[in-house]
C-alpha cells in the first residue's frame, strides 16, 4: 500500500465559459471567496496566505479485494484545512467523480463553517474515487475498512473526526468507527460522527442538515416579510438533505413543493408533490423520475423555475455563470456545498435574490455532528426533542448574525459569512502564534 503527502498545486482561475463549467476547480473558486473576504477586512498577508491553502494533505491508494477473487486499486484522500479552533472535522464522500481540488474545497469550506458556527472544530474533509451504486455490501465494507486502515495516522477524536458525506451512510460510518477501534485496541466511538445509535449516533442527525436550512429559511422570510405559507419551492437533489427538506418544508413551513430532482431527472407538478408519495416512488423505483401525475423536468430546468425558494441540495457548481440569469427564485437556500459560482453569486445578487450562503444554510449536519462528539464524550446522550432545540438556538443565532453582518457593511451574505469566519480564525492563529 503506497500512502503518500503532498503540498497542493498552485491552481488556476475557474473557467466561466458554459462549455468548461463540468471542469471548473472548486478550490480555486474556493481561494477566490477567501480573497474577496480578506481584501474587505484587510486581513493581515500571512493570515490570507496560510489559508488559502491546507495545512495537511493525504493521498492513499488502496487495493481491494471484489467479490469476483480480483483485487481493485482505489484513490482516497483527506484533507485538513485548519485546526487552529480545535481538531479537524468533516465527511468523507464515495464518488466516481472525485477529485483532490473538491476535497480541498470542501474541507476550505468546512473551516469556514465551523467557525460561523461557533464551534470549536477546524475544516477537514475526505473522499475516495469509486461508485458506491455498482459496489456490494461487502466490497464497501472492505473499502471503508481500508479507507481508515490508511488514514488512521492522522484522524481522531484530538485531530481529525470524520462523518457521511455523499454516497457514505451511518452504516459505513458504523464500520469506519469500528475498524478505528480495533486499531487503537479499545472503543473509540468518537472518532467518526453520523454513526447508528446503537453505536453512540446522535438522535435528530439524519435530517440536521435539512432541519438547520429550514430553521434558516423561516428566519429569512420572517425578517423578509415573506409568507412561506402555501408558497412554492423546487429542489434539486433528492438525497438525505433534499428528501428531509422536502418534508419539513410541508411539515414545519406549510410550503408547497412544486418540483424536485435527483440524478437521474426531475418531476414538476404546479398543485404540488406529496413527500411521502415522492419518497415512495423513489424507494420503489430508485429514482423520482416517473411520479404519476407530475411532468418531467431537467435539473438545469429546475434551476430556472417561478418559486418562492430554490433549494440546491446536490452537488458543487449547479448554478453558473451561464445559467444563474434564468434564476427566477426570490430566495435560494444552500443545502447542497458551493452550488453557486462565485460568478452566479455576483449575477444574482445584482438581480436582487436573497442566498442563504452554505456555510450557515447546510450547517446543521456538522452541528449535529458536534452535539454527537460532545455526547460521545461524556456518555450521555440527549433525546431528539433536546437535540432539535439546541440545532435551532444555534442555527438561529448564526443566521441572525451574518443577516446583521452583511446589512453592517452593506455586503452579500455569502461575503458576510466569510467576515466572521475569517475573523474567528484569524484570531485563533494569532492568539496561537501561528502569524
Amino acid at each position: 500500500m503506497n500512502t503518500r503527502t503532498v503540498a497542493p498545486d498552485h491552481l488556476q482561475s475557474a473557467p466561466s465559459s458554459p462549455a468548461a463549467e463540468a471542469s471548473r476547480n472548486q478550490f480555486s473558486e474556493a481561494q477566490r471567496q477567501l480573497d474577496e473576504a480578506a481584501a474587505f477586512i484587510q486581513l493581515e498577508p500571512s493570515a490570507h496566505e496560510l489559508l488559502r491553502w491546507p495545512m495537511r494533505e493525504l493521498h492513499v491508494t488502496i487495493p481491494v479485494r471484489m467479490d469476483n477473487g480480483s483485487t481493485k486499486i482505489f484513490h482516497g484522500f483527506r484533507v485538513q484545512h485548519n485546526d487552529a479552533r480545535g481538531p479537524n472535522k468533516g465527511g468523507i464522500r464515495f464518488h466516481p467523480e472525485e477529485t483532490i481540488d473538491t476535497v480541498r474545497a470542501l474541507a476550505a469550506w468546512m473551516t469556514w463553517k465551523t467557525a460561523v458556527m461557533d464551534l470549536p472544530l477546524g475544516g477537514g474533509k475526505g473522499g475516495v474515487v469509486c461508485d458506491p451504486k455498482t459496489m456490494s455490501e461487502g466490497e464497501l465494507e472492505r473499502l471503508s475498512r481500508a479507507y481508515i486502515r490508511q488514514t488512521a495516522c492522522i484522524l481522531g477524536p484530538e485531530k481529525d473526526i470524520p462523518a457521511p458525506d455523499v454516497y457514505t451512510t451511518p452504516r459505513i460510518m458504523a464500520w469506519m468507527a469500528d475498524e478505528y477501534s480495533i486499531m487503537q485496541g479499545n472503543n473509540e466511538f468518537g472518532s467518526i460522527t453520523g454513526k447508528p445509535l446503537a453505536l453512540g449516533g446522535s438522535a435528530g442527525r439524519n435530517d440536521a442538515t435539512a432541519r438547520g436550512g429550514i430553521f434558516c429559511i423561516r428566519e429569512a422570510a420572517s425578517l423578509l416579510g415573506i409568507d412561506l405559507r402555501g408558497a412554492a419551492a423546487a429542489i434539486q437533489g433528492y438525497g438525505n438533505a433534499g428528501a428531509h427538506a422536502h418534508r419539513l418544508a410541508e411539515e414545519l413551513l406549510g410550503m408547497k413543493i412544486v418540483a424536485v430532482s435527483d440524478s437521474k431527472g426531475g418531476i414538476f407538478n404546479p398543485e404540488g408533490l406529496s413527500c411521502n408519495a415522492v419518497s415512495a416512488h423513489k424507494k420503489s423505483t430508485g429514482s423520482v423520475t416517473g411520479f404519476p401525475g407530475a411532468a418531467p423536468v431537467t435539473n438545469e430546468e429546475i434551476v430556472g423555475l417561478d418559486v418562492c425558494v430554490f433549494m440546491p441540495a446536490a452537488l458543487e457548481g449547479t448554478v453558473h455563470k451561464a445559467n444563474a440569469d434564468s434564476v427566477r427564485a426570490r430566495m435560494i437556500a444552500e443545502l447542497a456545498n458551493g452550488p453557486l459560482t462565485p460568478d452566479a453569486d455576483k449575477v444574482l445578487h445584482e438581480k436582487g435574490c436573497y442566498i442563504i450562503p452554505d456555510l450557515v444554510c447546510n450547517a446543521g449536519g456538522v452541528t449535529v455532528s458536534w452535539f454527537e462528539m460532545v455526547q460521545n464524550s461524556y456518555g450521555y446522550y440527549w433525546d431528539e426533542e433536546d437535540v432539535h432545540r439546541r440545532l435551532e438556538k444555534k442555527m438561529v443565532a448564526a443566521y441572525r448574525n451574518v443577516h446583521r453582518t452583511a446589512l453592517e457593511h452593506k455586503v452579500h451574505n455569502r461575503l458576510a459569512a466569510y467576515i466572521i469566519a475569517i475573523g474567528r480564525v484569524a484570531e485563533a492563529m494569532k492568539m496561537r502564534g501561528w502569524t
